[in-house]
């Protein structure tokens, strides 16, 4: 029995250093380290909420002329690994990371960089996409390469190998219930999952574009009115 006293006692002071990796990004009750237009984002349910409501001249479309974001205030992400469920009815959204801030809009912050897309369609969700960059980086299902291109803005993306298929991808997500997202950065390489599946894997070798550090936020998006959703965030960061 000795032997196995002394695995739990090992056990016992490996979690609380694991635990204490973890960084806590929202509290679930308010919106504490964030920074946004709060008009537009709330807590509801113990979820960070965002809208994009309509437009009283045209209930179709929605009020607000450019995409806009809910930033996190309490430092920047490298490498790193964040859990968390999304729920969307209608519209476009996603997690920014290794972002950095522009000057802000008429509706709140505009963001640039990496962004873990997903949206309420069948195309977008799992996507690499990087806002008011590059652009799409990866396709869902897609493994790729990033490198130079000769103007140096547009990069050539090269297809290199497949994640999984598209869509079976597609079909493992609930449409307007929660779902699970991981994103996992480590250097250049960068990878998304959806309930599980893998949607892309990246290696950007584009190294004069290529964010290593920088912000991480919740983006609402302009288009039809939509409702957007986040909780059970987990950051650990990755040494």
């Amino acid at each position: 029995m000795k032997p196995i006293r002394t695995l739990a006692l090992l056990a016992a002071f490996a979690l609380p250093a694991f635990a204490a990796d973890e960084v806590q990004i929202f509290n679930g009750t308010d919106l504490t380290g964030w920074e946004g237009n709060k008009e537009l984002w709330s807590v509801q349910e113990g979820a960070i909420t965002g809208i994009t409501p309509p437009d009283p001249a045209d209930p179709k479309k929605g009020l607000i002329k450019h995409n806009t974001f809910l930033v996190w205030k309490g430092g920047t992400v490298g490498d790193f690994e964040l859990t968390f469920q999304y729920r969307i009815e209608k519209g476009n959204s996603g997690v920014q990371y290794r972002s950095k801030e522009l000057a802000p809009g008429a509706f709140g912050p505009i963001i640039s960089g990496y962004q873990a897309d997903f949206e309420a369609g069948k195309t977008y969700s799992g996507i690499l996409y990087e806002e008011r960059g590059r652009g799409i980086l990866a396709k869902r299902g897609e493994k790729t390469v990033i490198k130079p291109g000769a103007d140096g803005k547009k990069p050539v993306v090269e297809v290199t190998g497949s994640t999984g298929d598209s869509a079976a991808i597609q079909a493992s997500i609930k449409e307007e219930q929660w779902n699970d997202y991981k994103i996992v950065a480590k250097g250049n390489h960068v990878q998304h999952f959806i309930n599980g599946m893998q949607t892309i894997d990246v290696t950007d070798e584009d190294a004069a574009n290529a964010p290593k550090e920088g912000l991480l936020a919740l983006q609402i998006h302009q288009g039809p009115p939509m409702k957007v959703q986040f909780k059970s965030f987990k950051l650990v960061p990755l040494k």
